[in-house]
């Protein structure tokens, strides 16, 4: 096997969900990623821990969606409700050989299927989780690299010291724990404010998302003013949404255009009242995550970068005494930041065309 992959299954059972003895571990991993999941049940067969493995079909899950009524189901099977209750820690893996496998779901119906699957969801956030990517020739695709490099490209973001890269964030933190209003104007398409007051600055270092490499918190919600180009494509639901122009007054998106694909953009805002309303901003700080890729589990890390989600804040990030923002979905986007562009945390500078005020070349 090859020796990466091992490293791999490595950080995330001893760094990203710190497996104990006992531990009962659910893994859910496409076919694409069996030789991970290999890795992984070993590692934990010698941790002490016992594996749960599932192994989902974007095939299977298309066939379920199209054939669904929303209506004949009050939320997600019991059987699931049983898992969250039950198991210690989850590792979620994604692979694919087809990206697109559920692009001719109906938007009104993955937004529903979003919706009905929102508490397993959230009984699961409270566990120990990870979610990672394991390189396959459909990620490859998306990323118009072969196969080979887009393996390298993979573990170069994620095999690497987390500690350094903590300790290289941890300077984005400190600037914010004592911020209270953020700009982000780029361009003459972006400029944007909103108060992070009370709010919490997360080191995102390889723990759940791994690759790490960010750093985010979570707008107090009626604060967002201004409008955003989101000059980034994203995939959502199999589908490529592209140019997302957002406008917001109050907190809430009172005006929107998109590209390509607005109907699915309009049906996500459409999900419930959250989803017109930001739950994250984030910077991506991962330097050896250095290209687009169509894939936000790298592409929000990339370094240069500024994203921001509707719909739903993590709860670790929502200060004392403070509200996040509540939604059955979190949809990331992004703002290429490396040219024209400037962040401001209560008017000081704190970067310029991507480069941090504590990084040679600002």
């Amino acid at each position: 096997m090859d020796p990466r992959i091992v490293e791999h299954a490595r950080i995330i059972v001893d760094h990203s969900i710190a497996v104990k003895p006992g531990d009962e571990v659910l893994i859910t991993a496409p076919s694409e990623a069996e030789d991970l999941a290999v890795a992984l049940n070993e590692l934990l067969g010698d941790r002490g821990a016992r594996p749960i493995y599932i192994g989902p079909s974007s095939r299977a899950q298309r066939a379920f969606m199209r054939a669904m009524d929303p209506d004949d189901y009050d939320g997600p099977p019991a059987t699931y409700m049983a898992l969250a209750e039950n198991v210690d820690a989850s590792i979620a893996i994604r692979a694919a050989s087809n990206t697109n496998e559920t692009s001719d779901i109906p938007p009104e119906k993955t937004t529903a299927y979003s919706a009905l699957m929102k508490p397993f969801q959230e009984k699961m956030a409270d566990k120990r989780w990870v979610a990672t990517q394991h390189p396959a020739p459909g990620n490859a695709q998306d990323a118009e690299m072969s196969t080979a490099a887009y393996a390298d490209f993979v573990y170069d973001a994620v095999n690497k010291d987390w500690e350094v890269q903590r300790e290289f964030q941890e300077k984005l933190v400190a600037l914010f724990e004592e911020g209270h209003e953020v700009r982000i104007r780029s361009g003459d398409t972006t400029d944007i404010t909103m108060s992070i007051d009370g709010m919490v600055p997360i080191n995102d270092f390889g723990e759940k998302n791994l690759p790490g490499g960010e750093v985010f918190t979570a707008p107090n919600p009626d604060s967002v003013e201004g409008e955003v180009l989101f000059d980034k494509p994203l995939m959502a639901y199999g589908r490529e949404v592209t140019g997302v122009q957002l406008i917001f007054s109050k907190g809430e998106v009172v005006d929107y255009s998109a590209g390509k694909n607005q109907d699915l953009l309009e049906a996500v805002l459409e999900t419930d009242d959250g989803a017109r309303r930001l739950g994250e901003l984030g910077f991506g700080m991962n330097r050896d995550i250095d290209q687009f890729t169509h894939n936000m589990l790298f592409d929000e890390k990339m370094g240069d970068t500024v994203h921001m989600a509707l719909g739903h804040a993590i709860d670790e990030s929502i200060g004392l005494d403070r509200t996040g923002n509540e939604s059955a979905i979190h949809m990331d986007m992004i703002v290429d930041m490396s040219e024209d562009s400037v962040i401001e945390i209560d008017g000081e500078r704190i970067q310029r065309n991507g480069t941090f005020v504590f990084e040679d070349g600002f």
